[in-house]
């Protein structure tokens, strides 16, 4: 009864706003990622444009020789994923500690926010980014592995181009390559709404414009950036 009375006092020190902006901040998050990865067929995102390409990627691979370049840039794409990874470990260390000195925290954040409250809310609010880091870092590490089954794949197809085992056994590696791509890009997304949810420390409103900037700025680079219509001019080519 008593553990349940301290959650309860705990929940009363957030506004409705707060609970608005946590709901908003995790259906943009959701939202956005649907859409990118089930959009409109009359209007496709560069992470479905890009996976046609990486099965012609793979098809062209069944003809290469040597394969050098194909290896290489497995090799880049996995350097890629284990930066970010490193990267959201660190990132995951530092708000760790940052918890862990919560005192200090408080500090700054009062004269961030221009307001003064419980210690336990910053360190709740913190969760928040500890939360969209855990996840990239679990996307960045599981699609380091894909790209590793993708080689494997890679190696599998005979070098024989008349060999009827070579298309199938390359089509499974386009479609691993595009499972560890979907994966990386998820990670990525996890890392902007980790930047974003640091916004919730100055209070709802700028976590949820935060939020909606993040919205509009991954919106803007998968549906109408340039590099988009070049890789559409590219393919009506």
């Amino acid at each position: 009864m008593q553990l349940s009375m301290t959650w309860m006092d705990r929940i009363a020190l957030f506004q409705p706003l707060d609970y608005a902006a946590l709901a908003i901040i995790f259906c943009a998050w959701l939202a956005i990622g649907w859409r990118i990865e089930h959009p409109n067929p009359a209007k496709p995102s560069v992470s479905l444009i890009m996976a046609q390409y990486r099965r012609e990627w793979m098809t062209q691979m069944i003809t290469r020789q040597p394969r050098i370049f194909d290896s290489q840039m497995i090799s880049t794409l996995r350097q890629s994923t284990a930066f970010f990874a490193s990267t959201s470990m660190i990132a995951l260390g530092g708000t760790l500690a940052l918890l862990g000195n919560s005192e200090r925290l408080s500090t700054v954040v009062e004269d961030l926010a221009l307001t003064e409250l419980p210690t336990v809310v910053w360190e709740f609010k913190m969760l928040l980014p500890l939360f969209f880091l855990t996840n990239g870092f679990l996307k960045f590490v599981w699609s380091n592995r894909l790209f590793g089954y993708c080689s494997v794949l890679m190696a599998a197809v005979p070098n024989d181009p008349e060999d009827r085992r070579a298309p199938p056994l390359a089509s499974k590696a386009a479609e691993i390559n595009i499972t560890a791509a979907r994966s990386f890009n998820r990670g990525l997304r996890s890392l902007y709404f980790a930047l974003a949810s640091l916004g919730w420390i100055v209070g709802p409103i700028p976590l949820t414009i935060a939020a909606m900037v993040t919205v509009i700025i991954i919106w803007r680079r998968e549906f109408t950036s340039l590099s988009r219509r070049i890789l559409l001019e590219n393919e009506q080519g």
